[in-house]
């Protein structure tokens, strides 16, 4: 069971560490289950986010080819799906699917602000943040790149495997 105690003692540990604690419950080394590349921490380097894994899938190059009523239900369907239950943080794992990663940003300062507001712990994206001046500032934002445009971005699914920065969920 997650306390709010033992969401303070995991938040204190860096993941160098937890990779460390996690070799020796598994009795050996492993080159799989953590992040590999360089990300772009945003807005600047935060407090170490723990949470349960809520994935969702985007793209940007193009709009999508779904009716507007559909990508409304389905927006509203992700938000859900993000939203923590309490007692239960939640962090976000997008992948982006554009050929190009990082043509258009999901993250910037709205969804952030709105993230922070369901009660999400921070995000994890292959894809890019924008908005660096106005991000919410205590909302962690883990990316791959720096964008300036939404371009078409738009949520394709949610809920379903995804890999971002070589870990598969």
């Amino acid at each position: 069971m997650l306390t709010p105690e033992l969401i303070r003692k995991l938040r204190s540990v860096d993941t160098p560490t937890i990779c460390n604690a996690l070799e020796l419950a598994m009795g050996g080394r492993s080159a799989q289950g953590f992040t590999r590349g360089t990300l772009v921490a945003a807005p600047q380097p935060l407090q170490s986010m723990l949470g349960f894994a809520r994935t969702a899938r985007i793209r940007a190059a193009a709009p999508s080819q779904r009716p507007a009523s559909e990508m409304h239900r389905l927006r509203l369907d992700y938000y859900r799906h993000v939203a923590p239950a309490p007692g239960l943080p939640t962090i976000v794992v997008m992948q982006d699917l554009d050929e190009r990663r990082g043509t258009g940003s999901f993250w910037g300062e709205v969804n952030s602000a709105v993230h922070e507001g369901l009660g999400v712990a921070g995000v994890l994206t292959d894809g890019s943040v924008r908005d660096l001046g106005d991000l919410s500032p205590t909302f962690p934002i883990l990316a791959g790149s720096i964008g300036p445009s939404h371009a078409f971005v738009h949520v394709v699914d949610i809920g379903g495997p995804v890999e971002v920065f070589g870990l598969a969920l």
